[in-house]
């Protein structure tokens, strides 16, 4: 009998089957938390660092000041430098930095042949004082600007629809009443409190960019200056912010803060008021509900108050009513908006893009917890202005070293650890020259950097009232001006 005919085997490799086609996806208009891109090398973004500060440049901005600078032992760029050091550094007393000079901080900022540590042969403060004093106020100002231009110019932020976003909010500083501080900045009384003032408070308006953090420009004044006023004032003496975004709470949902931002040719995005919103809505026709979006014409009322360099004119924008959903519980969003098509800015993204404001809240809270720039110890309101603004420079270095490890690492730049950054570049500065510093070490701060990120927290972090607990002291508070407290304890000394 024949065996059969055995079948040819069969290979076991499977057919390629053919791909399906990419579905295609739109664009997102925002990368909210998205890496930040730079098209610049980490050795690049070393070079570019070193250019925050140039000396030419300095130079060239003391020539425009209306009074000259005397080059003593503190030049004008190490002036400048120790200014922002001081507020790097957790210190911000003179005597720091008089014995940092002297321990050769700033000997490669000296010119040649003049090391400063060589020059100081005294631990004395008056040097420093005399130096910052004789600053400029104008130059602490551009170097601020400077070093925000040099961030937008260092990384790729990401557009939402085409337009830069910055983030505005106000707030206010404490400063002691000494010298002519009470003149510029009033002592606020707080409430119905019929005693005695003694906190001189300043009132301070931060533009920040959303895509970086850095302060893009800021502006201080008295109590008496409202922060609507301030914010205009911004605006207008900058012609730099057209086609921007500006995103506000409702304190600046104000006619005079939309004429202020369509006169610079740029949009706003601004919360309501109920009562504000209201009105705008009776006057168009319609009744303020959610699921509204109505183009309206906002008309300067008898009581808006505007700056003399604003035209009173009519500002187009639409009227913009949500409901969303914040920690658990239903809010009704209304918002106005300077960005008419409805297609492109639909409510969904301009609710999305508020979203988003809160952010400047956590810029400021670092601003003044981190930087210690919540309370100023000054004894006249050009240094405090100038301790201000140093402050945000200082600040501004620091958001530009999160941004380079950022994008080095293609990480967003917003889960990164401010305090820490701020550590890690203050140690930095401490091991390392401002002029001369190896890029081993440049890309080891950023590895450091980039690794510093926030915790992860895998609960929501539940509502906490808003209260201080009081600590218990051995002395009750001082209410008053201390020489009416010289003179209740003079009488209680002379009855006992």
């Amino acid at each position: 009998m024949s065996s059969p005919k055995r079948q040819p085997r069969r290979s076991r490799t499977p057919t390629p089957s053919p791909r399906p086609a990419p579905r295609k996806t739109k664009p997102k208009a925002a990368a909210f938390g998205q890496p930040l891109p730079t098209r610049f090398a980490s050795a690049q973004l070393l070079r570019r660092f070193h250019k925050l500060l140039p000396a030419a440049l300095l130079m060239g901005w003391l020539a425009l000041a209306p009074k000259g600078f005397y080059l003593r032992a503190f030049t004008p760029q190490i002036t400048l430098w120790y200014l922002l050091w001081q507020r790097l550094s957790p210190n911000h007393r003179l005597s720091h930095v008089v014995q940092d000079a002297r321990d050769g901080g700033a000997d490669r900022l000296s010119p040649k042949g003049k090391r400063l540590s060589a020059q100081l042969t005294s631990e004395a403060t008056t040097s420093f004082s005399d130096a910052r004093q004789g600053l400029p106020l104008d130059i602490l100002y551009r170097c601020l600007k400077h070093i925000a231009q040099c961030v937008g110019a260092s990384f790729q932020t990401a557009l939402w629809h085409g337009h830069k976003v910055a983030l505005t909010d106000g707030s206010t500083l404490r400063l002691r009443p000494l010298g002519n501080l009470p003149d510029q900045f009033p002592p606020h009384r707080p409430g119905n409190c019929k005693k005695t003032p003694y906190w001189c408070v300043s009132r301070v308006v931060g533009m920040f960019c959303l895509a970086t953090g850095v302060v893009l420009d800021t502006a201080l004044g008295a109590l008496t200056t409202s922060e609507q006023a301030l914010f205009s004032q911004l605006l207008l003496q900058d012609a730099a912010w057209a086609d921007w975004v500006f995103v506000a709470d409702r304190n600046f949902g104000v006619y005079s803060v939309a004429r202020s931002a369509r006169q610079a040719r740029a949009h706003l995005v601004s919360r309501m008021t109920q009562a504000r919103a209201a009105k705008m809505a009776r006057l168009a026709g319609v009744s303020l509900v959610p699921g509204l979006d109505v183009r309206v014409t906002w008309h300067p009322g008898k009581h808006d108050r505007c700056p003399t360099n604003l035209e009173r004119k009519p500002v187009a924008g639409r009227l913009v009513v949500l409901r969303v959903r914040r920690a658990g519980r239903a809010v009704t969003l209304s918002l106005f908006t300077t960005l008419l098509d409805a297609k492109k800015y639909t409510p969904h993204a301009l609710a999305e893009l508020y979203g988003q404001r809160w952010k400047v809240e956590l810029y400021f809270r670092y601003v003044k917890t981190q930087m210690d720039l919540g309370f100023l110890e000054c004894r006249a309101a050009q240094m405090a202005r100038k301790e201000w603004l140093a402050g945000l420079a200082a600040y501004n270095l620091i958001r530009y070293t999160m941004a380079a490890a950022a994008a080095v690492a293609k990480i967003s730049v917003h889960i990164l650890s401010f305090s820490r950054a701020r550590e890690l570049l203050l140690g930095w500065f401490q091991r390392a020259s401002f002029r001369r510093v190896t890029q081993r070490s440049w890309k080891r701060l950023l590895t450091r950097v980039a690794q510093a990120q926030l915790p992860k927290r895998k609960k929501p972090r539940p509502s906490e009232p808003r209260a201080i607990r009081p600590f218990a002291k051995d002395f009750p508070k001082l209410e008053g001006s201390r020489a009416d407290a010289r003179k209740n304890l003079a009488l209680v000394c002379a009855k006992s």
